[in-house]
C-alpha cells in the first residue's frame, strides 16, 4: 500500500454546486434505501395486526436513538478524516480512519450487552402493555445482539464518507437495504413453507443486512485512498486521536439521539390515548422519515464538503456550500409539506385498513408536516457545526429544541388539546429549531471568524499540521 498523499482532499477545489450535487445525489439514494426498511418493516408487520402495528411504533423511536450513536461515530470519523485530509496530513486521516472503525465496533459490543439486558425495562417505562411489552422484547433481543455489527458499518461509512467516497457509501447503505427487502416478507410473514417469526423476523432481517453490508464496506475500502490497515494505527498517539475522534462523536451521537429520544417521550404520552394513536403516531412518522430524505442526505454530505474546506482554510466555499444547502432546505421541505398534507389519507391507507389508526395518522401528517423546512435548515447546520469541530453548539441546540420546546409543549396542552398537542409540540420545536440553527450558523461560520468579529478559538492540538505520532 502507498503512503496517502495531501491530494486526497478532493472536494476544496471545483464548483461548489457540483460537489453539493455529487455528494449529495449517492446520498439520497443511500438514506432512501435506509428509511425504506422501516417502511417495508411497517408494511409486513401491519399485515399481522394492530398491537403488532403499536409495537412497531414503540420501538421505533428506540432503534433510531440507537442508530443515532452509529451516526455520531460516523460523523466524527467523517469530520477528523476530512478536516486532516484538508489539511494535507493524509497520514494522520489514515490512522483516525482505522482508530475510528475500531471504536466503532467496540462500542456497538458494550452497547449491545446493555441494550439485551435493559430491553424489558426500557418498554414498561414507556407504558407499554403486557401484550406490546411481548412484541417487543420478540424484536429487541435479536437487534441488541446483532447490535455491533451496525455500529462496525456506520464506522467504515464514516471513513467512506470522509473521502468523500458517496458513491461507496451510498453501495453500502443499499445493499444493507436490498437484503433487509429480501428477508423482510420471507421473516416476517413466511414464505415457500416457511411460518415467519412475526415481529422477531423484522428485527433478523436487520441483522442479515448489517452482514452484507459489512463485507461489502470491507472490500470497498480496499478500493479507497484509506483502506482498512490497522498497522497505521501502531505509531499513533491512541489517546491523542481517541480524544479527537470523541469530540465530535460524543456530542454527534447525543444531538443525534435527542430527536428520537424526545419522540420516545411523546410515543409514551400517545400510549395514554390507546394503541390506535400510538400505531397512527409511528405510521405517520415512518412517512416524515421517509419524505425528508433529501434532506437527511443534504445533511451527511455537507460534513465533507465543509469539513475539507474548512481545513484548508477555505471559509468562503465552506459558507456557500451551507447558504446553499440551507436554501434547499427551506424549498424542499415546504414542497414536501404540501405532497404530503393533501395525500395524507391515501398514504396512510398503504399501512393499515384500522379506521382509528387511519384517523390518527391522517391528523398527525396535517400538522406535522409543515416544520419540515424548519428540520432541514436545522440538520444541515449541525452536519456542517460537527465538520468543523463545533460539535458542541450543534448538541446545545438539538437540547435545547426537544428539552425546551417539544417536551414541554407537549406535556402541558396534552390535558387539554389531546393527541394535537404531541402533533404541535414537534411542529414547533423544527420552526423554532430551524431559526435557531441559522442564528447559529452565522455567529460561528461569519461572524467569529470574520475581520473584525470575534475570533474563533485556536485549533486543537490533535488538529495542528503536528503528525499524529
Amino acid at each position: 500500500m502507498t503512503e496517502p498523499q495531501a491530494s486526497r482532499a478532493k472536494l476544496i477545489t471545483g464548483p461548489i454546486n457540483g460537489h453539493l450535487v455529487r455528494q449529495t445525489a449517492p446520498a439520497i439514494v443511500g438514506v432512501a434505501a435506509i428509511m425504506s426498511v422501516g417502511i417495508v418493516d411497517a408494511y409486513f408487520v401491519g399485515r399481522l395486526g394492530k398491537a403488532e402495528l403499536a409495537a412497531i411504533s414503540f420501538i421505533f423511536p428506540v432503534i433510531t436513538a440507537l442508530q443515532s450513536l452509529g451516526v455520531g461515530v460516523m460523523v466524527g470519523i467523517n469530520s477528523v478524516v476530512s478536516r486532516a485530509l484538508g489539511e494535507g496530513d493524509a497520514e494522520r486521516a489514515l490512522a483516525r480512519a482505522n482508530l475510528g472503525m475500531v471504536m466503532g465496533a467496540f462500542a456497538g459490543l458494550v452497547l449491545g450487552i446493555a441494550l439485551y439486558a435493559l430491553r424489558g425495562p426500557l418498554f414498561a417505562a414507556m407504558q407499554a402493555d403486557a401484550e406490546i411489552l411481548s412484541l417487543t422484547d420478540a424484536y429487541m433481543a435479536p437487534f441488541a445482539l446483532g447490535f455491533p455489527l451496525m455500529m462496525a458499518m456506520m464506522g467504515m461509512n464514516g471513513v467512506l464518507r470522509g473521502q468523500g467516497a458517496a458513491k461507496s457509501n451510498t453501495a453500502v447503505l443499499v445493499l444493507f437495504s436490498a437484503a433487509n427487502w429480501v428477508l423482510d416478507p420471507l421473516l416476517i410473514t413466511g414464505a415457500f413453507g416457511f411460518e415467519g417469526l412475526g415481529v422477531a423476523g423484522a428485527a433478523w432481517a436487520t441483522v442479515g443486512g448489517w452482514l452484507v453490508a459489512i463485507v461489502a464496506a470491507f472490500w470497498l475500502l480496499e478500493r479507497h485512498d484509506l483502506p482498512f490497515a490497522p498497522a497505521s494505527m501502531k505509531n499513533c498517539n491512541w489517546r491523542r486521536q481517541v480524544k479527537a475522534i470523541w469530540r465530535v462523536a460524543g456530542p454527534a451521537a447525543f444531538t443525534n439521539a435527542i430527536n428520537p429520544a424526545g419522540l420516545a417521550v411523546l410515543t409514551a404520552l400517545l400510549a395514554y390515548e390507546g394503541q390506535a394513536a400510538v400505531a397512527g403516531f409511528g405510521t405517520g412518522g415512518r412517512l416524515q422519515a421517509f419524505a425528508v430524505v433529501p434532506l437527511l442526505a443534504l445533511s451527511g454530505s455537507i460534513g465533507a464538503i465543509v469539513g475539507q474546506n474548512w481545513g484548508a482554510q477555505e471559509h468562503g466555499r465552506a459558507r456557500e456550500a451551507l447558504v446553499k444547502a440551507g436554501l434547499f432546505s427551506l424549498a424542499y421541505g415546504l414542497g414536501a409539506a404540501g405532497v404530503l398534507f393533501f395525500s395524507r389519507r391515501w398514504f396512510a391507507s398503504l399501512f393499515t385498513e384500522d379506521p382509528e389508526v387511519l384517523v390518527a395518522t391522517s391528523a398527525y401528517l396535517a400538522i406535522s408536516v409543515w416544520g419540515y423546512a424548519g428540520y432541514g435548515v436545522l440538520i444541515v447546520v449541525n452536519g456542517a457545526l460537527n465538520a468543523i469541530d463545533r460539535a458542541g453548539h450543534a448538541l446545545a441546540l438539538s437540547l435545547a429544541r426537544v428539552l425546551l420546546v417539544m417536551v414541554p409543549i407537549a406535556w402541558v396542552a396534552r390535558a387539554t388539546i389531546g393527541t394535537q398537542a404531541v402533533y404541535l409540540a414537534e411542529l414547533a420545536a423544527n420552526l423554532l429549531g430551524g431559526l435557531a440553527a441559522a442564528a447559529i450558523a452565522w455567529w460561528v461560520l461569519w461572524r467569529t471568524s470574520e475581520p473584525g468579529g470575534e475570533p474563533l478559538p485556536e485549533p486543537a492540538p490533535e488538529a495542528s499540521v503536528e503528525r499524529a505520532a
